[in-house]
């Protein structure tokens, strides 16, 4: 059995060897669209994370049998043209909860205990000089008793609301997809959430009802001195306008994901002047070891469940 793996790299140093147990593998660490022909062309079974597969793909690999995509969401397959030619597609869902409420609250800390201020001042020399033993230049809050709002309690939404109640923080939700309920946490409608929390977090997907959810005009509701933290998907926050807001209004941005990926040259969110209330991370909320590892695992079983 032929498979084809087109962007090892965003696997990191996971180890791959499994894959060799299952069949002849071809490993490729990125793929361009123009590549991807060729490198699949007698392929079985290729593993993919973020490579387009579109149905002129499917149709010019006669051999291919089933497709994996190395995520939970399946965009970037075909998923109606694979069935109407008779490929399979499979997923792994669940392998990065942990690791993505884990990053949530790595954001959160950076931005509300002002970790960048505080490790220069010290790395600089000025702690050295200091004539007290502390400096509270800039001050921080404590999550006990502030109200945390969760966009999209799904999974990953709901596993932050249990860590952030044993925080101490008042917990609501507003439900994107309007499905989904819950007799634990507060359901409140998308405006009062973002008048009335002190910490807000995103985590759903993006579709017809989140893109652009939170622009200009939604974000500028926001508390002064609130949190906005997306770790959902790029698109459902208006980057302009985060680039705008965040050098005219006390609020702290903490962005892992984009709308383009890798972030574009020239990205206005580069250029804000105000950088202390805003925290980037290159879309790595899904990738602690053990999530990769689970994935990877998980590509394995579905390999090996499709040959049974």
């Amino acid at each position: 059995m032929k498979i084809v793996i087109l962007d090892a790299l965003t696997f990191g140093d996971t180890d791959l060897s499994a894959f060799f147990k299952l069949g002849d593998v071809d490993i490729y660490q990125t793929t361009s669209l123009q590549q991807t022909h060729e490198r699949i062309a007698n392929a079985a079974v290729i593993v993919t994370n973020k490579v387009v597969i579109t149905k002129a793909l499917m149709l010019n690999t006669p051999s291919l049998k089933l497709i994996c995509v190395a995520a939970t969401g399946m965009n970037n397959v075909d998923l109606e043209a694979a069935k109407e030619i008779g490929i399979e597609v499979k997923n792994v869902s669940g392998y990065s909860t942990d690791s993505v409420i884990q990053h949530t609250f790595s954001m959160l800390f950076y931005l509300v205990g002002h970790s960048g201020y505080y490790d220069g001042f010290v790395k600089s020399g000025s702690y050295s000089k200091s004539p007290i033993f502390t400096d509270i230049t800039k001050p921080f809050f404590e999550v006990k008793g502030k109200k945390w709002g969760i966009i999209g309690l799904g999974t990953i939404g709901r596993g932050v609301a249990n860590v952030a109640k044993t925080f101490g923080a008042e917990i609501c939700y507003y439900s994107t997809s309007g499905k989904n309920s819950s007799t634990d946490f507060v359901q409140v409608d998308l405006d009062e959430l973002l008048n009335t929390c002190d910490i807000i977090s995103i985590h759903s997907p993006l579709n017809e009802k989140t893109l652009n959810l939170l622009g200009y005009e939604q974000l500028l509701t926001c508390k002064n001195g609130a949190v906005v933290l997306n770790l959902g998907r790029g698109g459902i926050v208006d980057e302009e306008a985060v680039a705008r807001i965040v050098e005219t209004k006390n609020i702290y941005f903490g962005l892992d994901v984009l709308e383009k990926e890798p972030m574009r040259e020239n990205h206005p969110l580069l250029n804000v002047k105000n950088q202390e209330n805003l925290y980037i991370t290159p879309h790595i909320a899904w990738a602690s070891v053990e999530a990769r590892e689970r994935l990877i695992a998980g590509v394995v079983e579905n390999i090996k469940a499709f040959t049974r």
